[in-house]
């Protein structure tokens, strides 16, 4: 019997993918482990394994197909001494049908809306306003609010007639026109939702290009606007001297200069940054709720840019590894992130995040905090300044960190705590090296 080849969820947050390129076409044999397609996520082009082992009877989905939803029929596989042209005949058929459903989780309300997909067009606005609140997904929501769509004119595909996102894919100019035989009172609520869309879209006159959104341009968008939404950020400021960091930095890479290591102020500060959440652990927490979890390593997620957006690779244990292991990873990671090649184990998690952008000249700025982290540490430039040492006024080298601290979790006290550690590090930094 044949099998069916699904989009997977190569993380826990994806809902749809770009089949970026076949690694094999029909007619070819598979087996268990075997690569068959490179697909793209929000974050990564990641390789697909084959689990099952017979002959690639139908490709259903061509290379380059963008916003794949998880779970859609992708491909067929004809097991062995399986007929392939009956398999690829019988699976043809199959891919539209469970496309619609896959929204819907296959769940029981699913075969009603294949078998008879227009009444359920018709009653589904109906049943809605009786109830007095339509049933829609949180994300079918926000796209119902940014397309003007009046969720009580579209039918539901999901469980009990929930509306979910692949409801909308076709509903964008629908709504306005079905609104308008109601002419009922409640129907002008929802006319003036448009007004957002219209603002947003308006050019001016002004010579434009259009540029498509990412996926990985969408996450950060909806994950940080989510961040600044419900996360009460609080900002905490210090200067610290860098000199004694740069000498040691000197040293420590004439020394290592026979293994081919190079170490960067940054990998200096992941180290600062880890240690300092260990010496002050109520900053290495995390908001769940009615409950915190606080973490027994410091697992430091670092942002690096890379064409497209920024993803955050993270140093796992930075509290307890050497400087120049920290490099080395950094390295290997900002490589691969930069490349699309990273594993989502590698960016999903971390405990903190450090964004520096000293590089770029930056003297100072607030980071937003990556959910569901407690805290991220944003570095600015170093640079020549008058600095009191020594009980007298002297040129040193400083730069400025700011703490964003979630309230929820982390107290002023607590943030302060630990913004002093941070600095006694790096001032003092032969500390962070014991």
């Amino acid at each position: 019997m044949s099998k069916t080849i699904q989009m997977p969820a190569l993380s826990p947050t994806m809902e749809e993918g770009t089949l970026a390129k076949w690694l094999v076409k029909e007619g070819d044999k598979v087996s268990s482990g075997d690569l068959l397609a490179e697909i793209e996520t929000d974050k990564a082009t990641m390789e697909f394994e084959a689990v099952d082992e017979g002959t690639v009877a139908k490709i259903l989905v061509s290379e380059g197909a963008e916003g794949v939803k998880v779970g859609t029929v992708i491909a067929i596989i004809a097991e062995e001494g399986e007929d392939v042209a009956a398999a690829a005949a019988s699976g043809g058929a199959a891919p539209a049908p469970k496309a619609d459903a896959v929204p819907a989780k296959a769940e029981a309300a699913a075969p009603a809306a294949k078998a008879d997909p227009v009444p359920a067009k018709v009653a589904a606005p109906a049943a809605a306003p009786a109830e007095g609140r339509v049933k829609a997904s949180p994300l079918a929501r926000r796209l119902a609010e940014a397309k003007g769509v009046d969720l009580a004119a579209v039918a539901g595909s999901g469980p009990n007639g929930r509306i979910v996102k692949a409801d909308l894919d076709g509903a964008a100019a629908a709504p306005a026109k079905a609104a308008a035989p109601a002419a009922a009172p409640a129907a002008a609520a929802p006319a003036a939702a448009p007004a957002p869309v219209a603002a947003a879209a308006q050019d001016f006159g002004i010579p434009h290009e259009v540029i498509k959104l990412n996926g990985m341009r969408k996450t950060i968008a909806r994950r940080l606007t989510e961040s600044k939404q419900q996360v009460p950020h609080i900002y905490l400021t210090v200067d610290i001297q860098l000199d004694k960091l740069l000498k040691l930095r000197g040293e420590l890479n004439a020394g290592l200069s026979g293994r081919g290591v190079k170490l960067s102020v940054n990998d200096l500060l992941i180290k600062a940054l880890g240690v300092a959440l260990m010496q002050v652990p109520e900053c290495n927490v995390q908001f769940a709720g009615d409950q915190m979890l606080q973490f027994k390593r410091a697992d430091i997620s670092v942002a690096v840019s890379i064409p497209g957006g920024l993803i955050t690779p993270i140093v796992t244990g930075a509290d307890i590894k050497g400087v120049a292991a920290i490099s080395n990873e950094m390295k290997d990671l900002a490589d691969r992130a930069k490349a699309g090649k990273l594993q989502p184990s590698e960016y999903q998690g971390g405990t903190a995040s450090l964004s520096n952008m000293g590089m770029f000249g930056i003297k100072q700025f607030e980071a937003v905090i990556n959910p569901p982290q407690g805290m991220i540490m944003a570095i600015g430039a170093g640079e020549k300044r008058p600095f009191v040492v020594d009980d007298s006024l002297q040129i040193a080298t400083v730069m400025s960190a700011t703490g964003s601290f979630d309230h929820r979790a982390i107290d002023g006290a607590d943030g302060a705590r630990l913004m002093k550690a941070f600095r006694e590090l790096i001032e003092n930094p032969l500390g962070m090296l014991a």
